[in-house]
């Protein structure tokens, strides 16, 4: 593989992603890939303290302020880290990417869809994932998971957590063959079987 590949994993909070994204990295390594592990919000270095800010300031921050920061985040973890990555023929595996900001900022808090798909296109500098695996689960399922300790994205409500959700779906939708949407409600295992499948036939593309 001359050229590396770029996979986001999204979904709700506890729908089991982050748990997969580890699964996938150690099957990738051990058939001899190179695998490069991010995140959105919170890439190594800067990005982490974007990601202390977003999760667990106490203040008021508006919705644009919000999305801005997301971005900002975003800039950095694909120009420091994603596009290097993969120029050098790595697989880089990122839990959260553009999706999120669509569904959680323009689903989840009405701000203008168009007007972010025009920003996520800023921020990444037009990369885009060579493939999107949607975890969804329900979000009674989801805020059983996380618990009662919420950080400050957790806490927005089940209105709001509907609303992402469906964002999600309709993502799906409109992009069908870059985003694949698995049933996160399934056992790990079950849903790791489901989710190789969608990793193995993107690598022999």
């Amino acid at each position: 593989m001359q050229k590396g590949l770029f996979i986001t994993f999204e979904g709700a909070d506890g729908c089991g992603k982050t748990t997969q994204i580890k699964l996938v990295k150690d099957y990738l390594e051990k058939s001899g890939y190179e695998v490069v592990l991010t995140r959105e919000p919170g890439a190594k270095g800067l990005g982490e303290k974007i990601r202390e800010i977003l999760l667990n300031y106490d203040g008021i921050v508006s919705d644009r302020c919000e999305s801005f920061l997301f971005l900002a985040d975003r800039a950095q973890n694909i120009d420091t880290i994603v596009n290097p990555a993969v120029e050098k023929g790595k697989i880089v595996l990122c839990d959260r990417h553009i999706d999120s900001t669509v569904a959680y900022q323009g689903y989840g808090r009405g701000l203008d869809l168009k007007r972010i798909n025009k920003l996520n296109l800023l921020a990444t500098d037009g990369r885009v994932p060579d493939l999107t695996i949607v975890f969804d689960i329900d979000v009674e399922t989801s805020m059983q998971r996380v618990g009662k300790e919420k950080d400050r994205m957790e806490s927005a409500g089940i209105e709001f957590h509907n609303r992402v959700r469906n964002g999600y779906l309709e993502i799906a939708k409109n992009e069908p063959e870059r985003v694949k949407v698995v049933d996160g409600r399934e056992g790990i295992e079950k849903v790791f079987e489901n989710v190789k499948d969608l990793i193995n036939k993107t690598l022999q593309k």
